[in-house]
């Protein structure tokens, strides 16, 4: 079956990974630094997790949200496990991931774009996107990768 989270990833979109996650940047930037973080093994359950993953996956969150504190300033952080776009199809086919949204109580302006949250200590919106060039994006990957 079909899984787009099996797929290798673009190394432009990759900011590090580890042996068992990958962290990708996403293309809607609407939240400065939104990215996924994908278990490398195919999995459709947290409750599948083995034990060294879950260790794995919190020195990432540990890393990754120094990183966009140092990068951008972001204030806080949104994790989301949600799968449910795998049970919109007739043969479901989750796979384990994470959406991080970071969110900002400020402005960011970095390489000519500006950012704002500006539902900023509420739930996200889904409707608000901010697709950025693919120089942006490299820009944003960059910068990451320097403080992680």
């Amino acid at each position: 079956m079909k899984c787009d989270y099996c797929r290798e990833e673009n190394q432009d979109e990759l900011i590090f990974e580890t042996k068992f996650w990958k962290v990708v940047i996403a293309s809607d930037q609407a939240y400065l630094g939104r990215c996924y973080v994908i278990l490398k093994r195919h999995c459709g359950d947290l409750a599948e997790l083995e034990n060294s993953e879950w260790s794995d996956f919190i020195e990432i969150v540990k890393k990754i949200e120094s990183a966009l504190k140092k990068s951008f300033n972001a204030t806080m952080f949104n994790w989301i496990c949600l799968m449910n776009n795998a049970y919109k199809n007739d043969s479901p086919n989750p796979h384990v991931h994470w959406h991080l949204r970071p969110r900002y109580n400020h402005k960011v302006e970095f390489a000519g774009e500006v950012f704002e949250d500006p539902e900023f200590g509420h739930h996200y919106s889904k409707k608000r996107k901010q697709k950025v060039s693919d120089v942006v994006k490299k820009k944003i990957v960059d910068r990451i990768k320097e403080n992680l």
